[in-house]
């Protein structure tokens, strides 16, 4: 009989079980949220180490979900959104019917999942500029790259690598962004109002 993708790919009995019961991008979303912890640690995890450790933030995230719309037979699709004076976010694509929607990691109530109701990448993107600030409270999403198909870095087994895979950030960084606000009109932004924020950091998990 021949192996199944997630056995190609070099899973385990217990990993395979975890992602036959991750069948859509609810229930992926759900599992980032019910079943891993937010960690923002200087780490970037494989899938192996994420479903082994319990724990990941958005790149680690956005990898496992990726794998598990993947092994669906759906585009493992990753993006890479853009911040000034704060950390990146990457978030997992998918569509239904022509329209994008998003899975994510993160310890902000905004920044995680994203209905498919979105006609292009840039509306999508641009659904989370409200909730996209930095510690100051200041407006950060500044631009977006392109989709990256995860199947390009099929060649290094960065699914169950025991290392990091800092490979795959490294190259979302670096690809082409589309720059969303003219810098004059980023210049002029006001900075979030404390109901907004807090309606973000509402249930924030600390790390450790």
């Amino acid at each position: 009989m021949p192996a199944s993708l997630s056995e190609r790919l070099g899973f385990n009995a217990r990993e395979r079980a975890i992602f036959q019961k991750l069948t859509s991008p609810e229930k992926i979303q759900r599992f980032l949220d019910e079943q891993i912890s937010y960690d923002p640690g200087e780490n970037c995890r494989s899938n192996r180490r994420v479903l082994r450790e319990r724990r990941g933030h958005c790149v680690e995230g956005a990898l496992l979900a990726s794998t598990a719309l993947r092994l669906n037979g759906e585009p493992p699709l990753l993006l890479d959104m853009e911040a000034s004076k704060d950390d990146d976010h990457v978030v997992a694509l998918f569509q239904r019917y022509g329209l994008w929607g998003a899975i994510g990691k993160s310890n902000y109530a905004g920044l995680r999942y994203r209905e498919p109701v979105y006609r292009t990448v840039r509306e999508l993107v641009m659904s989370y500029f409200e909730h996209y600030f930095n510690k100051r409270g200041e407006r950060s999403l500044r631009g977006y790259s392109r989709p990256v198909n995860i199947l390009r870095f099929d060649g290094t087994q960065w699914h169950v690598d025991e290392e990091d895979v800092w490979h795959i950030p490294v190259h979302l960084a670096e690809v082409a962004h589309t720059p969303l606000l003219p810098r004059k009109v980023a210049q002029r932004l006001t900075r979030l109002d404390r109901r907004l924020r807090a309606a973000n950091e509402f249930g924030m998990r600390q790390a450790g």
